[in-house]
């Protein structure tokens, strides 16, 4: 009991620097995924177009990837300084792989049938697109979206080390003056908001899935 209200008493005691820091963090987390999706939705639809074009895509993804979140803030922060612009680029860049990735999939895995279908009376690639495909393929897609969001909240606490603020700045006071108090008024609501993006997505994704297999038994 004494741990919880010493928890509760610190973010009291931080609650006007956790919520700037908190606007901060969302600010840059939904530029990011927004970005992101922007981006990764029309490659994944590429990448259906062409084989060849969908390895290349992919492989650049992974190889983004596998660099160290404070690497690729370092790297981006030569061409853009400090500041938001180098860490929503950066946050934009981990989140394409679960939309692209997801996004490709999910359109790959179309019932041919459908396809078909939807040929036979007479749509256009684009409106097979818009009308069957992307319908069909929205569950997996917004789980892909999902797992974006958890991974951009989640990274957005390096932020910090490039001068855009958010929630891992609380945390690296803490760190820099060995003050556990701070640590913990940056590291809770960093995981409270990952634990609530996840569930709130997570309902989405459920109810489009609901929505879908509701439309195949009509």
């Amino acid at each position: 009991m004494d741990s919880i209200l010493d928890i509760i008493g610190v973010m009291n005691k931080y609650s006007e620097q956790i919520l700037e820091l908190t606007g901060e963090h969302l600010f840059m987390s939904i530029s990011a995924i927004v970005i992101a999706i922007a981006l990764g939705l029309p490659l994944a639809i590429l990448m259906t177009k062409n084989r060849t074009l969908a390895v290349a895509i992919q492989t650049t993804i992974n190889i983004i990837q596998t660099i160290p979140s404070i690497s690729m803030l370092l790297i981006i922060m030569i061409f853009l300084g400090l500041g938001y612009d180098t860490a929503i680029v950066a946050l934009a860049l981990y989140s394409m792989l679960p939309i692209i990735a997801n996004t490709y999939a999910g359109l790959t895995g179309v019932d041919k049938n459908m396809i078909e279908a939807g040929t036979g009376m007479g749509m256009t690639s684009g409106q097979l697109l818009r009308m069957v495909m992307i319908p069909l393929a929205m569950p997996i897609i917004l789980a892909g979206v999902r797992v974006a969001a958890v991974v951009a909240i989640g990274a957005a606490t390096m932020a910090t080390f490039v001068g855009a603020g958010g929630l891992g700045e609380m945390i690296l006071r803490g760190i820099s003056t060995t003050d556990d108090q701070k640590i913990l008024a940056g590291a809770i609501p960093a995981a409270l908001l990952v634990i609530l993006v996840d569930l709130l997505l997570g309902l989405v994704e459920k109810k489009s899935s609901f929505r879908l297999r509701a439309a195949k038994n009509k």
